[in-house]
């Protein structure tokens, strides 16, 4: 059963669910600290990719709606990514601009941080943040996460953020 939270709800992608993906993932604000937006054939690919990893790693990144309307809000998940020293299980998000502000990001990625100690039991889990996504490092740290280590992954630099599983309370 996929970590829910008294606002949001996550669920597995769909195809049915490309209209709102290719909607946030076309968004240059939404997309500012990816290389690029994506067109409608690539947020097709992206929910495929997600499909994939669901069969594969048994996780991926989860459709975020709200309980109250059922209206998506985004994506939030688990994804097993392999870096240098490793694979490692990563919590990523990421929100449709209109739903920033409003603590969906923290409330649902500590959800999936407690759902990943809890279900997969990992020594830790990380989050991959570009160095000039401040918003994404406050939600990190809100986690309960810390700057260990930048690398490269996927051919930009990544500060990699960290929780140990059983360190302290995290602020919500």
């Amino acid at each position: 059963m996929l970590p829910t939270t008294a606002r949001v709800a996550l669920r597995e992608l769909a195809p049915g669910d490309l209209d709102f993906l290719a909607e946030m993932l076309s968004d240059p604000e939404v997309m500012r600290h990816y290389p690029r937006c994506l067109t409608r054939p690539e947020a097709e690919a992206w929910i495929e990719r997600q499909l994939e990893r669901y069969r594969q790693d048994g996780h991926g990144l989860w459709l975020a709606s709200l309980h109250r309307t059922g209206e998506p809000i985004g994506q939030v998940g688990l994804l097993r990514q392999v870096l240098p020293d490793g694979a490692e299980w990563e919590i990523g998000y990421l929100l449709h601009q209109k739903f920033w502000h409003q603590g969906y990001a923290t409330e649902a990625a500590l959800a999936v941080r407690e759902y990943a100690f809890r279900v997969l039991m990992p020594r830790r889990v990380i989050s991959l943040i570009r160095p000039a996504n401040t918003p994404s490092q406050r939600v990190a740290r809100r986690l309960g996460m810390n700057p260990v280590a930048r690398v490269q992954f996927s051919g930009l630099d990544h500060d990699v953020f960290a929780a140990m599983r059983g360190q302290g309370e995290v602020c919500p």
